[in-house]
């Protein structure tokens, strides 16, 4: 199997009633289930990661206004295009589910824990 591309998907502001802090603790839980698909040879992509740049650019000046939400969920939706598959992290998240959804639509895999994930040998291991 060659290295996939992986979308990450899961909470990132659901159940956090808009609090910066348990948002920041969503995505660091987003990055860490990206950085053990990293490590399993695979490369990772979180939808914000490239969703809030591109509102920033746009012209948002907070998340949640019309103009981040024009972007975060198309650009996950536009993500699963060019992904191989998602790995679905624990936790309630409408986005999330769409992601899964979606991923199933397109015959996508949808890898629910690491074990479903296939390791992948690398000739190089970064340091």
């Amino acid at each position: 199997m060659n290295p996939q591309l992986i979308l990450i998907a899961g909470p990132y502001r659901s159940g956090t009633q808009g609090d910066p802090a348990r948002i920041a603790r969503n995505l660091e839980r987003l990055e860490q289930a990206a950085l053990q698909v990293y490590q399993r040879g695979h490369m990772p992509l979180i939808g914000e990661w490239v969703a809030l740049p591109l509102a920033a650019v746009a012209g948002s000046t907070a998340l949640g206004d019309a103009i981040s939400e024009s972007f975060l969920y198309p650009v996950a939706s536009r993500l699963i295009d060019q992904c191989d598959a998602v790995f679905r992290i624990e936790g309630e998240s409408k986005g999330a589910d769409e992601d899964e959804r979606l991923a199933r639509q397109q015959q996508k895999p949808v890898y629910r824990s690491l074990d479903e994930l296939p390791a992948i040998q690398l000739s190089a291991q970064p340091i």
